[in-house]
Parts: C-alpha cells; structure tokens; sequence
C-alpha cells in the first residue's frame, strides 16, 4: 500500500478570501489566485484559471457568496433580486459543466428558505459554499474507492489510461478518474497511469502528469492519437475519465477526445469507465445529444503560447466537448457505487430529488 503525502486542493478559503491555484500557469510554476468578488470569480471560471466540472462547482458557489456579501441592503426582496443577478453572471462563463449550475441552485435555494435577515441569509449562503466543498471532497474520495470494485482484476498490477485532468485539481480534492486512480495506488493495485495530452489546452500533459509527480505515482505521457496503437500493443488493461455532464440515459460529455477513446477502447475490448459525482448527472436530460457544447476561442488550436501554429487564411473549429455514448460505457462510477449507465437513472432518480 502506497499513501499520498502531497495533496493537492485547488479550491480554498483563507483570509476572507477565495485562493484558486492557478491552473494555467501549471506545470511550470505553482501559483495561487486570490478571488475577493464575484466578478473575478466569473473571469476565474470563464478562463480556466480554476476548471473540471467539480471544482467548478465549488468556485460558482463561493463566488454566490462573495456576490452576496458585496450586497448592500437589508431588504430582503432586493438582496435575492441582486443575488440572482450574481447567479446569471456565473452561469454565463461556462454551459456544459452541469455542476456550475446545481452548486449555483443550491446556493439559491438555501437563500430562498432562509427566513431571516439579509446577514443571516449570507451566513447560511457561506456555510452552503463550505458544505459544498467539503461534500466534494468526500464524494470524490467514495468515488476512488468505488472504482476498485470494477477495475479488472489481472495476473500483474494494472495500467490504466486517462485523458484530460478529472484529478485533484478539477475537483475539490481527489480527483474522479483520478480518485480511482489514487485509490489502486494506493492498494498496490497500479503499475503505472497512461495519460492523454489532451489537445487543445493539454490538461493531460500539464495537469494530469504534475499530479502524478506530486504523489509518486509512475505516469507516462502520450499523445492523443497514439492510443489505439498503446492498446493494440497490451499496454492498457482499462480506461478511466471524467465527465462534465451525464445524460439520463448514460450519454456523458466530457473532455474533446474522449468519445474517439471510447470508440478504440471497444474495439479492444478494454473496459472503459466514466467516474463522476451524481452532481455532474443532468437527470432533466434524456439524453448527450441534448447537452450544450462549449465551443473556445480558436486561438487555442492555431498557436501554442506565443508561436502560431498554422497558416492564415483557414477556418476553425474547437468544440471544448464531446459526447460518448452510453453503450461505450461499461459502467460509470459514482460514490454510491457503479452502475452500467441504462441503470443509472432507475437507481437515482427517486434518492437526487
């Protein structure tokens, strides 16, 4: 058995304030963001300073208090109509990570139930944002465990392959495809992780693999188009990812790229695994086809850094994600356990609402 020493918790709050480590400055430096309003906890989110569905669940929350506390009226009736102006705000910076929206539900739902004065709704939006967090942690920590249930079982240690960051740093803490890989680490169970780059932004390469680092855990870097041929040569015993938003049906959105993965995972007969909280599952979707796809600024495929990485004159398309289907899901992964995705919603319907 193996214990991580270095954990890692991209979401904080220290100070009166909101430190975010700041993804986009990983792996090269290790540097925080200090949010004090809701407004630059909007640009935050939207910039990917903080991102993975999780984690930014447990930002939008934080930022619907720092909004409510940036609120001067004791009215009542103005203080909510202010507030959810503070929600709309929020739910503009990013449309397919269904998390933004239920953390930013539940922090207006509790705002709506409390009775009491203006200070007093603040207190209780203060203390859903702590819950919020705290719940994530947790949650991510069931999820991992959960996981090792499914993972195969093989003659050696397993090698498992990711794609994007669903780790520590897109959560509060932990990770979910992370999680899971952490936990068989832990148990002695993992010979190595396999990570994706993850083309455009390549959270793969600069998130996943410094997470990895931080905890010992043996990872080697891949390109994204060089995972069919890593499967074909035995190198990958199952697959782990995360997920942005999982229809009712199973669909799940996640990372550019992960539906291409699954497609090659099946034709390996590789087990190819979604891990997520019940938070990410849209159980108001019927179905992936119906989840909005956050489409970026194209600048993310045609330079890297400073340098351009193409000719001018061409077109453009960057879809943030995809959609996999649910038949290429053997089971997904929450912190109740996994279920094959056709049960997911019999199972959970009735217990989320």
């Amino acid at each position: 058995m193996t214990s991580s020493t270095n954990q890692v918790y991209p979401v904080i709050w220290h100070n009166n304030a909101v430190s975010l480590i700041d993804q986009t400055r990983l792996p090269n430096e290790y540097a925080f963001v200090e949010i004090h309003r809701s407004e630059d906890m909007a640009q935050a989110i939207k910039t990917m300073i903080v991102r993975g569905a999780p984690a930014i669940g447990v930002a939008a929350a934080y930022g619907m208090y720092l909004g409510a506390r940036e609120i001067e009226t004791s009215d009542r009736h103005q203080f909510l109509d202010r507030l959810d102006q503070v929600a709309q705000l929020l739910r503009s910076t990013r449309p397919t990570a269904v998390n933004l929206f239920w953390a930013i539900s539940r922090m207006m739902k509790a705002a709506y139930e409390t009775l009491g004065t203006v200070d007093e709704i603040k207190q209780i939006l203060f203390q859903t944002a702590q819950s919020i967090n705290v719940e994530d942690l947790q949650t991510c920590q069931a999820i991992g465990d959960r996981g090792l249930a499914v993972l195969p079982n093989t003659p050696e240690k397993l090698t498992i392959l990711t794609h994007c960051n669903a780790g520590a740093l897109a959560t509060a803490g932990y990770g979910t495809a992370l999680g899971v890989v952490r936990s068989a680490w832990r148990e002695g169970r993992l010979a190595r992780l396999f990570a994706d780059e993850t083309r455009p932004r390549l959270q793969g390469a600069k998130l996943t693999t410094w997470e990895c680092v931080q905890e010992g855990i043996p990872v080697t870097l891949i390109t994204d188009n060089m995972a069919a041929h890593c499967m074909k040569q035995g190198l990958i015993d199952a697959v782990v990812v995360g997920a942005d938003r999982i229809a009712a049906n199973g669909d799940a959105a996640n990372k550019i790229g992960t539906y291409s993965l699954a497609i090659v995972a099946k034709s390996h007969n590789i087990p190819f695994f979604v891990a997520a909280p019940l938070s990410t599952v849209d159980f108001e979707l019927s179905d992936g086809g119906k989840i909005p796809i956050e489409e970026r600024n194209p600048e993310e495929i045609y330079q890297i850094g400073d340098t351009l990485i193409t000719p001018s004159g061409i077109d453009y398309y960057n879809p943030a994600f995809d959609v996999t289907p649910a038949e290429l899901i053997t089971a997904i992964i929450t912190e109740n356990g996994a279920f094959a995705p056709a049960n997911l919603a019999k199972s959970h319907l009735k217990q989320i609402r």
